[in-house]
């Protein structure tokens, strides 16, 4: 029911998903007219909910006023009821971030050993890969061990997303002003000093600090950074591509001799086009918390939101939960600073 769009795009891109993989089956949430459409879908069941958290809802009234919206209604879907197995295993929702965020929490709590979840999001770089940063918005103010707790879970997510190509490692990069280590503010060197011993315990494959335009060279697979860098530096990317692609329109409409030019160039153009399309790349993970929620750009169309849907499938198919959980216990357990006013973590109990 969320985004800019709601059902119009939402249920043509689910549709299309059940169509893409044969093996997975989706629970959809909303109000009975919205879900009208989709009676008779295979591998499809319907779960009505009589409220909707809209894009400029406070939290407070998500939270508060709306306990039977379908962002919450939804995510609950991936709680066991009664010992029984959840009814879903992932979430996907294109609505208020804040809201998700924050009902999300409520709901599911955070894992054992995490303070603070945090949203992951995999950009494109210059390597034909992605590169995965968080967080991204979810925490302004964070500790050096908060940022060591991201590291672990951006890891984990990173090794999930790419298990069909066999058990990889990924490195880890902190974003700072230099490669240096003595470079940053106190909690920056603080970060990197947990870093490396998380390195040297076998817990991570950490490569140092990272710079900004790292992050598109491909350096590392994971930039780690606080939420208030994280967001700016997303929004950044997202103008800066959105004016590179006006500033293209311009020049190739400015005259018959470019608009020629143009057409000469339509193959090019197109390539170029489809490799930084954000479509491609659409789905943030909400890390940290006792189940799977991923978050569709509000702007999304059907091909976006698909996306979110299957790199939601993927996290669930390749176990992002259960990673998550382990590598933040043998962490944890291994620097005894970080553990400090954290409750206890059980290697042997899982997330799930």
């Amino acid at each position: 029911m969320g985004g800019d769009h709601g059902p119009a795009v939402t249920l043509p891109a689910c549709r299309a998903f059940l169509d893409h993989h044969p093996d997975a089956s989706l629970v959809l949430v909303g109000s009975a007219e919205a879900l009208a459409p989709t009676a008779g879908w295979p591998r499809c069941t319907q779960v009505t909910a009589s409220q909707v958290v809209l894009m400029d809802d406070p939290i407070e009234t998500a939270m508060r006023h709306k306990r039977d919206s379908s962002m919450r209604v939804a995510i609950s879907q991936l709680k066991a009821k009664d010992g029984g197995v959840p009814a879903a295993q992932a979430c996907v929702s294109a609505g208020n971030t804040g809201a998700l965020m924050a009902v999300a929490r409520y709901v599911l709590k955070t894992m054992e050993g995490i303070e603070r979840p945090a949203i992951a999001y995999a950009m494109p770089n210059q390597a034909d890969g992605t590169t995965t940063v968080l967080d991204l918005g979810a925490n302004v103010d964070c500790t050096a061990e908060h940022l060591l707790q991201f590291a672990v879970m951006g890891s984990a997510l990173a090794a999930a997303m790419h298990a069909d190509e066999g058990e990889i490692e990924p490195t880890v990069g902190l974003l700072n002003i230099g490669e240096e280590m003595i470079k940053g503010g106190e909690t920056i060197r603080r970060a990197g000093e947990l870093l490396r011993a998380a390195q040297a315990a076998g817990h991570l494959n950490f490569i140092g600090n990272v710079e900004g335009n790292d992050i598109y060279k491909g350096t590392s697979d994971v930039v780690v950074c606080d939420g208030f860098v994280g967001n700016v530096l997303l929004k950044t990317s997202e103008g800066l591509a959105t004016m590179i692609t006006e500033f293209m329109r311009q020049e190739f409409t400015r005259g018959p001799l470019s608009k020629l030019a143009a057409l000469a160039a339509l193959p090019v153009l197109k390539r170029f086009k489809k490799r930084v399309d954000p479509r491609r790349y659409n789905g943030a993970a909400l890390l940290g918390l006792r189940g799977l929620v991923f978050k569709s750009h509000g702007s999304a169309d059907a091909l976006s939101f698909e996306q979110a849907l299957r790199r939601a499938y993927d996290a669930a198919r390749n176990r992002l939960l259960d990673r998550v959980h382990d590598r933040i216990a043998e962490t944890m357990q291994s620097i005894p600073a970080v553990t400090e006013g954290l409750p206890p973590v059980d290697p042997a109990r899982r997330a799930a």
